[in-house]
């Protein structure tokens, strides 16, 4: 946050690490809206980095599943090179499991999911702003329901959903995974977010994880 010498206006500054031009755009329309913020676009990891170097306390809206960050690990240690940044983990679909992590370590995180309300949106961006954890309703639910759920049942895959999974742990986008079938993106698109839920995981980093360990995908084939 800086001070603007002319009115004495603290600035807040937003970088808005997701690649989805649609979801930036709402974003950003959102923020005009509100007093005292400037939003920056970061396209990947290492423009999301230089931004963080001149503003070292701003407020990172990401989405996990799309963003060019690898896995959990990778997202705790630029926490860590951060520590003055509160991060807003904003996606379509996450993990109780991972939820859980990221609460565990840091009150820096809060968690947002793309079906929330734009009161709901505007609320938890306005709580980054202040350093203040936001846990949106539905995840919130659906960390309550995990907490009270049975033993977990084992994961089923249909035939297409394992196919798709292999395709993705050999390295094909969606785009190039629904050329070779002969499906459309949105089809493929759907698959790949019914498939992450399925496993319990949030990107492509780790569904290749899981596709290794689970075999369907042999070492010697494994070149990303």
């Amino acid at each position: 946050m800086q001070t603007n010498s002319n009115d004495n206006i603290e600035t807040m500054y937003y970088a808005l690490a997701d690649p989805q031009d649609i979801t930036r755009a709402g974003l950003m329309y959102v923020l005009s809206q509100m007093e005292g913020t400037e939003t920056v676009p970061a396209e990947d990891k290492t423009e999301l980095i230089e931004h963080l170097k001149q503003h070292p306390d701003a407020v990172v809206v990401v989405d996990y599943t799309l963003f060019d960050i690898n896995d959990i690990d990778e997202l705790l240690i630029l926490c860590q090179r951060f520590p003055l940044v509160h991060w807003v983990v904003f996606s379509f679909d996450l993990t109780s499991d991972f939820v859980r992590q990221l609460m565990a370590v840091s009150q820096q995180f809060s968690i947002l999911l793309k079906e929330s309300p734009l009161s709901e949106i505007r609320e938890c961006l306005v709580y980054a702003a202040r350093g203040h954890r936001f846990i949106c309703q539905r995840m919130t639910e659906i960390l309550l329901a995990a907490t009270m759920a049975p033993v977990e049942e084992e994961v089923q895959l249909t035939k297409t959903e394992t196919e798709i999974l292999k395709d993705i742990a050999l390295g094909l986008t969606t785009r190039e995974i629904a050329e070779r079938r002969f499906s459309s993106f949105h089809t493929v698109n759907t698959h790949r977010k019914n498939i992450f839920r399925k496993i319990g995981v949030n990107n492509v980093h780790e569904a290749t994880k899981y596709a290794l360990r689970a075999g369907l995908v042999d070492t010697a084939e494994y070149y990303i």
